[in-house]
């Protein structure tokens, strides 16, 4: 049990977090923060600079058993904090605006739990990922080789979720978060003068029609197994210029769908679009893509061992606001784990993720510790 003097310590770590948020793929003071604060607890072995940045304590047994994974993220957004709270950020234009800093914080609670009382068997695996925000962090942990010391037969993770009460926990079996991917679209013409744009090559009329067409390739709807959305989410035509016909133009589309499969598919539709659209006006067009983000899918054994501990530690649970068309990048975890994802509410009315007046409620940093230690009792016992 976490003491007052631990959650005085943990909040006030967490907000030391909270004032030097980090972007994805730049963690390093973030990491090299956590690393500290994990020595302190003597795990067996801390690994870092997993795929780029990230930071993992493993708390072994010794005795043959599974290995139980808990995810939390370094990064932080690019935005502003609006705040009048001690701990906002001292970065401009950087803020923890998405939770990680408390989900940081809630693994340092667990690991001082497992110090005082270890597990029986197997063993625990604290992991701090990098570069969740963008969709590039987890896949660049996975293939990393030094994650092979470390794989896992389970993995969790808990994301604040605002909507829903204080201290209760969305989780499901199956889809919890969508598969999504950008998209970015260029189309290369020929500028001319405004006057005579004959002489060049304009791809206004091609990102015209476009436009719409990407968009009907995916129309939201009922999020089932066949669900597809496409967003148009930028466009830019030319320069801001009245005396130049554009030669250029850029097109970003979010892809997204209900499963890692049908991403392919979409993916290959919208590229169709644009070759047929380029050709069609004489253009040449290439692509990009970014935030590429796997579907996270609750393994049934996962979610199952997650409802149980939350029942028996008297934490209320439901499936309220599930599946999410937002991504998050934990699904790849569970490409070679039972994995399961806990949709954790810090109350209905609480500030929205990403909003620039968000902070994590340091009230739940021994609400969610408390559910990742019972989740690895039972799996993994009491020495």
């Amino acid at each position: 049990m976490l003491t007052n003097s631990d959650l005085v310590e943990l909040t006030s770590f967490r907000r030391e977090l909270h004032k030097r948020p980090e972007l994805s793929g730049e963690e390093r003071e973030t990491a090299r923060a956590i690393a500290g604060a994990l020595r302190a607890l003597n795990p067996g072995k801390i690994l870092t600079g997993l795929g780029g940045h990230g930071v993992a304590a493993v708390f072994d047994s010794g005795v043959e058993g599974p290995t139980v994974l808990f995810r939390a993220e370094l990064d932080a957004l690019p935005i502003q904090e609006i705040s009048d709270h001690p701990w906002k950020s001292e970065i401009d234009g950087k803020g923890h605006l998405c939770g990680h800093d408390g989900h940081m914080t809630m693994l340092l609670a667990l690991g001082r739990l497992l110090q005082r009382q270890p597990v029986a068997r197997g063993r625990v695996v604290l992991m701090f990922q990098p570069a969740e925000e963008d969709g590039s962090g987890a896949r660049a942990v996975v293939a990393d080789p030094a994650y092979e010391e470390i794989r896992a037969d389970w993995a969790f993770a808990i994301h604040i979720e605002p909507g829903r009460p204080f201290g209760y926990v969305s989780t499901k079996e199956g889809l919890i978060n969508c598969a999504s991917k950008g998209l970015e679209i260029r189309l290369t013409g020929k500028t001319a003068h405004a006057a005579d744009p004959e002489d060049g090559v304009s791809p206004a009329q091609a990102v015209a029609r476009l436009i719409p067409a990407l968009a009907g390739l995916g129309q939201g709807g009922r999020l089932d197994d066949d669900f597809r959305l496409v967003t148009i989410t930028h466009v830019q035509v030319g320069e801001p210029s009245f005396g130049v016909a554009p030669g250029e133009a850029v097109i970003f589309a979010t892809l997204r769908t209900a499963h890692d499969a049908a991403m392919d598919g979409i993916d290959r539709d919208a590229r169709a679009l644009a070759r047929a659209a380029a050709q069609e006006a004489g253009l040449t067009v290439s692509f990009d893509v970014c935030d590429a983000f796997a579907a996270s899918i609750n393994h049934p054994e996962a979610t199952e061992v997650a409802i149980a501990a939350m029942d028996a530690i008297g934490v209320d649970n439901g499936s309220y606001g599930l599946p999410m068309r937002a991504s998050e990048d934990f699904g790849v975890f569970g490409w070679g784990a039972k994995a399961a994802m806990l949709c954790l509410g810090p109350g209905e009315d609480y500030a929205a993720l990403h909003n620039p007046d968000y902070d994590f409620p340091d009230d739940l940093i021994p609400v969610g510790a408390s559910i990742f230690e019972r989740i690895a009792r039972d799996l993994l016992g009491r020495a």
